[in-house]
């Protein structure tokens, strides 16, 4: 294997001998060989079994010959719109256009178009008209069902019909990527691949199918929100890799089919494909325009794992890396931290150790490696299940290891801890370990929201659960000699939240003396429960209608989580007068907003003009 790059052009090609490429991987992303990229490791992978595989990222939409840059290959182009949805990374959660991205050069908008995987395919069909089309990445898997697009607020097809592709693969991707290419090259088609777990496939008959859930239609879930909601409650249930059957949705005349998703990777499979010969930064011809942003977060830090059991309403990572979690092993970890301290920029941090969540280092229970996941009951919610062992002894062997290394400073955790599952932990002392070894000042953890209620709707623990948090952490801290914070994150106008609701958060936040520089507003992406009850207005696990904020209270209950942002205050005090909560605009300790000038006070005072001086400082 060669640790340079793959192949971006015809010379790169010929520079390595080779006359065609046996896969064209196309990617919505610049091309960063990085292990936390999926376009770098799926190529990587291909390359270790002995394919010839070549990049183009982010090619121009507007130049067929930029799809036509490698030629055609012997076995199927790849196509991703990157690490993100490309809807979601182009667009904020109330449709506004995002001004960066940051998985592009110089974190420029524009080098990927919307909907990007449909795009690709269908420039592909124009440039090769009988080409082998394979479509995966976050985009296709959340995308794979019949699903509501919020941004042009519909229910659309499966992504595989909407791309004409042959072929969807879903989840991460490293098993079936190669199972594929072996059957391709065995000769068979990639249309009538229809063997592989972890993919969607197309047929016009259900004949010799054998066992298989038939759920409700694309065209009955258009046209029934009840229906939708059911529908997704049966996917939800089938997304295990053991237990899991073959799911058919119809479409029209066709039928879409998903395979039962691919097993996690083993200990020994995740080392393998975390030590690939990968470059670990960005192509250099992306140098003179500023690098790739993106990297700068993860260039220093340690994937350890993946998959998460947290299982929140919110989150697409059951539907994506699925509830059961693997991990690599301490050499494996050890030898990438000592790779990172011979690059010359590498100043003794490790930023991060962790993945989806930080603390999760293995399944939850024995059971789930046997016999899968339980189909009705959660493992933390609404208290961690008395089947786990919550013992973080690994996690903190492994990260005293590091800490150990020569080079290394400081070792970081950044990708998120569930709170729950670490107070469920009376053995090893992880509170206490981390705050003293392991937080940069600020510790970030997401209790979301304070109601009961819309907690119940986010499948997330008690309030109390946090402050209970918060109290032995600041001992923790304490003890340390530090002067350390949690950060909460909280979400705004999640389904479920009514203005009460909204209130009863700022008031926490106002006591708490918790001030958001930035709000995450409720965002509904493809495959996730919130984004069902957001389209439907309908609980998917109890089937019972549930209020949805939209348009202004939207933003009334956003703008209450900033209540401090005077740009705020005309919404805030709308809002509180909505929810009879006069009480709080004034002047006095309790107070959100102060009450509105009267007109002729505001009428009274000069418009400022841009760049004026107020007070010596310039607005």
């Amino acid at each position: 294997m060669n640790n340079d790059f793959l192949p971006v052009t015809k010379e790169d090609m010929k520079a390595r001998g080779w006359d065609s490429c046996d896969f064209v991987l196309i990617t919505g992303d610049a091309y960063v060989d990085h292990s936390s990229f999926g376009a770098a490791v799926i190529s990587r992978v291909l390359e270790s079994k002995g394919y010839k595989v070549g990049i183009i990222p982010q090619p121009n939409v507007n130049n067929l010959d930029d799809f036509r840059r490698l030629g055609e290959p012997n076995l199927a182009f790849l196509v991703t719109s990157g690490n993100m949805d490309s809807m979601v990374n182009h667009y904020t959660s109330v449709k506004k256009r995002r001004k960066q991205d940051a998985y592009s050069p110089g974190g420029k908008t524009g080098y990927r178009p919307d909907r990007a995987v449909i795009v690709y395919c269908n420039k592909i069909r124009e440039a090769f008209k009988n080409a082998s089309i394979l479509i995966g990445g976050i985009e296709s898997s959340l995308r794979r069902f019949a699903h509501y697009d919020y941004w042009s607020d519909t229910v659309r097809r499966s992504i595989l019909f909407d791309s004409k592709a042959d072929l969807l693969a879903y989840g991460m991707g490293e098993s079936h990527i190669v199972e594929i290419a072996e059957a391709l090259r065995n000769g068979i088609s990639l249309k009538d691949i229809a063997h592989v777990r972890g993919t969607c496939f197309k047929i016009s008959s259900l004949a010799g199918l054998g066992d298989y859930v038939l759920v409700p239609s694309y065209e009955e879930v258009k046209n029934d929100k009840a229906l939708y909601a059911k529908c997704f409650k049966i996917l939800s249930e089938q997304q295990d890799p053991y237990r899991g059957k073959i799911i058919v949705q119809p479409h029209g005349d066709s039928f879409l089919v998903q395979n039962p998703p691919d097993f996690p990777l083993n200990t020994e499979q995740m080392d393998a494909v975390y030590e690939l010969p990968y470059t670990g930064t960005y192509h250099p011809m992306y140098e003179s325009q500023g690098g790739i942003p993106a990297l700068q977060e993860v260039k220093f830090s340690i994937t350890s794992s993946r998959g998460c059991y947290g299982s929140c309403s919110f989150c697409a990572l059951t539907f994506h890396q699925g509830r059961i979690v693997s991990a690599r092993s301490h050499e494996s970890v050890l030898r990438e931290a000592e790779r990172m301290t011979k690059d010359p920029d590498f100043k003794g941090y490790i930023h991060d150790v962790g993945g989806a969540t930080a603390n999760f280092r293995g399944p939850a229970c024995k059971k789930q490696t046997k016999s899968g996941t339980c189909i009705d009951k959660s493992c933390l919610y609404p208290t961690v299940c008395k089947a786990i062992d919550p013992d973080h002894t690994d996690y903190l062997v492994l990260l005293r290891k590091l800490r150990q290394l020569k080079g290394v400073k400081k070792v970081f955790i950044r990708s998120g801890i569930r709170y729950d599952f670490a107070l469920a932990d009376t053995k090893s002392g992880f509170i206490d370990e981390i705050a003293k070894y392991h937080v940069s000042g600020q510790l970030r953890v997401a209790p979301e929201h304070v109601s009961p209620k819309v907690l119940q709707y986010m499948r997330k623990p008690d309030i109390g659960v946090f402050n209970l948090f918060i109290e032995r952490f600041a001992m923790a801290t304490k003890k340390a000699g530090k002067e350390q914070y949690v950060v909460p994150y909280f979400i705004s106008s999640h389904p479920g939240s009514t203005l009460d609701d909204a209130v009863m958060l700022a008031e926490y936040m106002r006591d708490h003396r918790i001030y958001a520089e930035q709000v995450q507003d409720f965002y509904p992406t493809p495959g996730t429960a919130s984004t069902v009850m957001y389209y439907t207005g309908i609980d998917p696990y109890t089937m019972k209608p549930v209020y949805v904020p939209k348009g202004e209270e939207k933003r009334m209950q956003r703008a209450l989580l900033q209540y401090r942002d005077k740009r705020n205050e005309r919404l805030v005090r709308e809002a509180l007068l909505a929810a009879h909560r006069e009480d709080l605009i004034g002047y006095g300790k309790k107070a959100l907003v102060p009450p509105e000038k009267p007109k002729k006070e505001r009428e009274g005072q000069p418009r400022k003009r841009k760049g004026e001086r107020e007070n010596g400082k310039r607005k």
